[in-house]
């Protein structure tokens, strides 16, 4: 299966170290989904500028559909932020405020984590925690989340096409039984899929006390600096906002 939460290694573009996309991910959720520095001018519009980085990584992995409805929704939500809703009252206010919370703030973090869960192998994300020296405790339940999601839609779309076979659906006969055909099998389905990876997992030997070895190779390199260096920099403006350095 091939999808945006399926790492297809072959066509994943600008190939990134895991501890990279990790850190932009961090970024964005601390300034994007967290607003900080939001009173800071250089902050704000250089938090902007970084939202547009999974679009683009989206781009150089051959996503373009995927990539241009992202660029247009956030484009798009950002514009009325800026500059619509300042005018507006009311209920107006709060819908349009909703959606700019949803598109805006935490669309950006979405975007990088489906990049990454769709860039990266889970050899390649388990070499990177042994790397930065995280706990077991944590580095099994995020390795389990790689192949989680990819299995869940693959076993949602096998759900959907059943379904569909017997007319449950959203306007037809049996619409009554939508809720119970669909939502509670995915819900079981779920729960198995959770234990039989946590499982798989332990086999594997991750919950071992000898160090394990990984034959795939990562690393930094030119392209990871460059991407360090623009993640970075809303830190460092974040600070000198605060001493005053800058506006």
């Amino acid at each position: 299966m091939t999808g945006l939460f399926t790492a297809d290694v072959e066509n994943r573009g600008l190939v990134l170290d895991p501890r990279t996309k990790l850190f932009v991910m961090i970024t964005l959720v601390v300034f994007a989904l967290g607003n900080t520095g939001s009173d800071i001018a250089a902050v704000k519009y250089a938090t902007v500028v970084l939202c547009l980085l999974p679009v683009i990584l989206l781009c150089t992995a051959r996503q373009y559909k995927r990539a241009a409805l992202s660029g247009l929704v956030y484009t798009l939500m950002k514009t009325v932020e800026m500059f619509c809703m300042p005018h507006m009252t009311g209920m107006i206010l709060s819908l349009i405020g909703l959606c700019c919370l949803i598109f805006v703030r935490l669309m950006p973090g979405l975007i990088m984590g489906a990049y990454m869960l769709s860039s990266t192998t889970v050899s390649e994300f388990i070499a990177a925690m042994h790397r930065m020296h995280i706990p077991r405790q944590i580095t099994i339940p995020m390795s389990v989340m790689f192949r989680f999601f990819p299995t869940v839609f693959e076993e949602f779309s096998s759900i959907n096409t059943a379904m569909k076979m017997r007319d449950i659906r959203i306007g037809g006969k049996n619409s009554g039984k939508f809720i119970e055909y669909r939502l509670v099998p995915l819900m079981v389905c779920s729960v198995n899929i959770g234990s039989e990876l946590s499982a798989a997992a332990l086999t594997r030997g991750l919950g071992t006390k000898v160090r394990r070895t990984n034959i795939c190779r990562i690393g930094f390199h030119v392209q990871d600096v460059i991407v360090l260096i623009l993640s970075s920099a809303l830190y460092v403006l974040w600070i000198l906002g605060l001493t005053g350095v800058t506006g």
